[in-house]
């Protein structure tokens, strides 16, 4: 089935669509992984969004219902170079094609995606729309224009537990809270490992009702960063601070950041992708890390707040990665809290238990 993609700058790619008719547009993305690819469609971080996958061969180890990182793609829409065959895992279920035609997404095949990676390095990320039943310029960059004028409804509604939900064991030594924004798979696993008692709450939940529930102490997880819904959790996380110990992941770091009083930044091109290079100041000390975000705390604006020190670096562009206070028991990481290993559990998560006594 014949498609197109643009771009909103008026490049365009030809292409062939997987079985899924119609349109979709969104921001145009990269992600570098290697692997991963049914990880980082059912990721929420990237709802709303048209993911491009650098990696050339897509689908060769089929899908497994087990690595899913939430309960749906959340895509508008997928680009790839080229869909194998075959697919060869002893934990595959079914094939990418039957994954893609089951979640309705519009995905497209037969791109080069590397002059499309180079064509966003320069220009910077931007909207885009993929096509099956247009493929005239001047309307598909209409369509781009209309889309840039409507103000998006907040898709964390959608994504967030509707109501309070609780996970891990029943009688733990530690009760904590998690506002999920889009919290994956993975983190609830890592927590649970932990033998800790869960409670995931929508993400608008009141600063009162979440005092209420008597925590030991807040998650703040992962998940889409251009949402409306966002205001709202920085005005709640303001009357939290100094109230319990908060841990802010991701998208939930930036609106931490935000509810004490800094400011964010958007990058040319974000960082999404399994090898970004971090520098932690205490025991300078590299880690690689797993990264999903295009907006990145501004450390001019968090120099500013009193009793937070910025404690990690990313070691390619300087931009913040992590900050902690002590005193107000505050911790944010830029990056993603991946597991090291087959249930361990990643270290700043250990780092963050400890902080609640």
């Amino acid at each position: 089935m014949k498609a197109i993609i643009m771009l909103a700058d008026g490049k365009s790619f030809s292409a062939t669509a997987l079985g899924v008719k119609g349109e979709a547009i969104g921001e145009v993305i990269l992600n570098t992984a290697v692997v991963g690819y049914q990880e980082m469609m059912t990721d929420p971080a990237n709802a709303g969004k048209i993911l491009v996958f650098t990696y050339p061969l897509i689908g060769n180890y089929g899908v497994a219902p087990k690595f899913n990182e939430s309960k749906k793609v959340w895509l508008a829409g997928l680009v790839i170079k080229e869909k194998t065959r075959i697919y060869s895992n002893w934990q595959a279920k079914a094939s990418f094609d039957d994954f893609v035609k089951e979640q309705g997404l519009l995905s497209i095949t037969g791109v080069d995606t590397r002059t499309l990676a180079v064509h966003l390095r320069q220009k910077g990320q931007m909207l885009g729309i993929i096509s099956t039943e247009s493929f005239d310029p001047k309307d598909l960059l209409l369509k781009i224009e209309r889309f840039r004028k409507k103000q998006q409804e907040s898709l964390l509604a959608q994504i967030s537990v509707n109501k309070i939900t609780h996970l891990g064991k029943a009688k733990a030594k530690k009760k904590i809270a998690v506002l999920d924004l889009g919290i994956t798979r993975g983190i609830v696993k890592q927590l649970e490992t932990l033998g800790l008692s869960l409670i995931l709450l929508p993400y608008n939940t009141s600063a009162e009702e979440i005092l209420r529930l008597k925590p030991d102490g807040l998650i703040v997880s992962n998940g889409p960063e251009e949402d409306s819904g966002l205001d709202v959790v920085a005005e709640n996380l303001k009357r939290l601070i100094n109230k319990l110990p908060i841990l802010g992941i991701s998208s939930g770091h930036q609106v931490l950041a935000r509810a004490l009083g800094a400011k964010l930044s958007k990058l040319k091109l974000g960082h999404r992708g399994v090898n970004y290079p971090v520098l932690s100041r205490a025991v300078y000390k590299g880690e690689i890390t797993v990264q999903n975000h295009s907006w990145v705390v501004d450390i001019d604006s968090l120099n500013k707040i009193k009793g937070i020190k910025v404690t990690g670096f990313n070691l390619n562009d300087r931009t913040v990665e992590e900050m902690e206070s002590k005193k107000m028991k505050l911790l944010g990481v830029q990056y993603y809290l991946t597991s090291p290993g087959f249930n361990e559990v990643n270290p700043v998560l250990k780092k963050f238990i400890k902080m609640l006594n």
